[in-house]
């Protein structure tokens, strides 16, 4: 008995070092992805909202392509894109562009747009002062909106990149039990009309 209780007490063992080997697996994963992107130019992040300390100069002597593109996430019903699909820049100059946004269920929901750009060398020189990217977007029912961007590319960007492609995907953020709450209600509603 005892020598099925060392091999019980093996397994054990080994299962729960397993378990604690997928969840450190798990942890590195975020930095390691981030490394991995990084090395190959892709899905590169794009930083926070940018405040300058010193005054930006405009180079009037070259031009940067911005394309942009706007995807939904995962079930997200929405209607997104950019009102613009690409401007041609100055180094240094501050840019204002829109991206359209429709909500066409019968249901209040939250969005958030989480921003990528390309190639991701850029990423350090694309700065953004104002972003519907900081927060969460509201719409009602039916409701659209013309959500603003304003970005630098900052002249210090290296004369090999002349493009760069900002890339929002949409996901939903709906508290689904509000969303359930409303469905039920709107049901109800149906049903008694």
């Amino acid at each position: 008995m005892t020598e099925q209780r060392r091999s019980n007490a093996r397994v054990v063992g080994w299962c729960l070092a397993s378990v604690v080997g997928m969840f450190a697996f798990g942890f590195a994963l975020v930095p390691l992805y981030d490394v991995f992107c990084e090395a190959l130019g892709i899905n590169g992040k794009t930083q926070g909202r940018y405040e300058s300390t010193t005054v930006l100069e405009r180079d009037d002597n070259r031009t940067i392509t911005v394309q942009f593109v706007a995807q939904n996430g995962p079930e997200m019903p929405w209607e997104f894109r950019p009102v613009v699909t690409s401007v041609k820049v100055h180094p240094g100059e501050p840019t204002t562009v829109n991206f359209f946004a429709r909500n066409p269920t019968g249901l209040a929901m939250t969005a958030q747009a989480v921003p990528s750009l390309s190639p991701s060398e850029g990423t350090l020189y694309f700065h953004k002062t104002e972003c519907f990217c900081f927060n969460q977007q509201k719409l009602e029912a039916g409701e659209s909106v013309n959500m603003p961007l304003v970005f630098i590319v900052d002249a210090a960007i290296p004369a090999e990149i002349h493009k760069l492609t900002l890339s929002y995907t949409l996901y939903d953020q709906s508290d689904p039990a509000a969303v359930s709450a409303a469905e039920q209600t709107q049901i109800t509603t149906n049903d008694n009309g």
